[in-house]
């Protein structure tokens, strides 16, 4: 039996979701408020982040770089020619380079700011970093998007997926944060059509239909979100 605990607006969260998915895992969610430090929650990661997957046997894993590899490692080799890691040493750094480059850099310049500032400050009270969202930082946000927009374009230009000939992690990892951003509207689909072709093949999975499905009160997803044919 798996339970994650996660947020379903959570960029990171959502990647896992999507990875257990691929990996035709079902786990229990439990829905965590990070910011409320619930004392239960950190003596499972004392980080206090989402993320974290419990597992029948093994300690509590937390944190997505730990989670991917936790989930290949026992379940990849049953994907066989569609494991989300690739085999080869050359094509498992890509991936991991790329999934990075989404799991912090964008998230730092582009998911993060923006789920923070226009959605999470809404539920947090000031003393946990609530109040009016920041339009500088919404501002920066939407200018960072355009140059990380434009080199998915570029590696989908020259490659089938982002690390390569076929679906890793590395897509995965995008689309989770994409999917964040693309929720508030906030995605220049119109600058680049072959990032746009590429995010319309991923989100059309199986994996992707619950995340899809999500709203919440007081915000209505952008037009694009649920779309597959936007």
């Amino acid at each position: 039996m798996l339970t994650l605990f996660h947020h379903p607006f959570c960029p990171h969260s959502r990647y896992i979701r999507l990875a257990l998915a691929e990996h035709r895992l079902e786990a229990h969610m439990v829905e965590e408020r990070p910011w409320d430090r619930r004392e239960e929650f950190l003596t499972l990661n004392p980080a206090g982040t989402v993320p974290v997957l419990l597992a029948e046997g093994y300690p509590p894993v937390p944190g997505v770089a730990t989670l991917t590899e936790f989930l290949d490692e026992i379940k990849g080799s049953e994907l066989y020619e569609h494991r989300l890691m690739p085999l080869e040493l050359g094509r498992r750094v890509e991936v991991r380079r790329l999934a990075s480059w989404f799991n912090e850099k964008f998230f730092d310049e582009v998911s993060g700011p923006l789920a923070t500032e226009r959605f999470f400050k809404r539920h947090m009270r000031i003393e946990q970093g609530g109040g009016p969202p920041d339009t500088d930082a919404i501002r920066a946000a939407r200018a960072n998007v355009r140059y990380h927009l434009a080199y998915i374009g570029w590696l989908v230009r020259t490659r089938d997926w982002l690390a390569g000939e076929r679906m890793t992690f590395a897509d995965l990892a995008a689309a989770a944060h994409i999917s964040v951003v693309d929720y508030l509207g906030d995605m220049p689909w119109n600058e680049d059509e072959a990032a746009k072709t590429w995010y319309a093949r991923v989100k059309s999975r199986p994996s992707f239909r619950p995340i899809l499905a999500e709203t919440w009160p007081g915000m209505t997803p952008a037009s694009t979100y649920a779309d597959l044919d936007f």
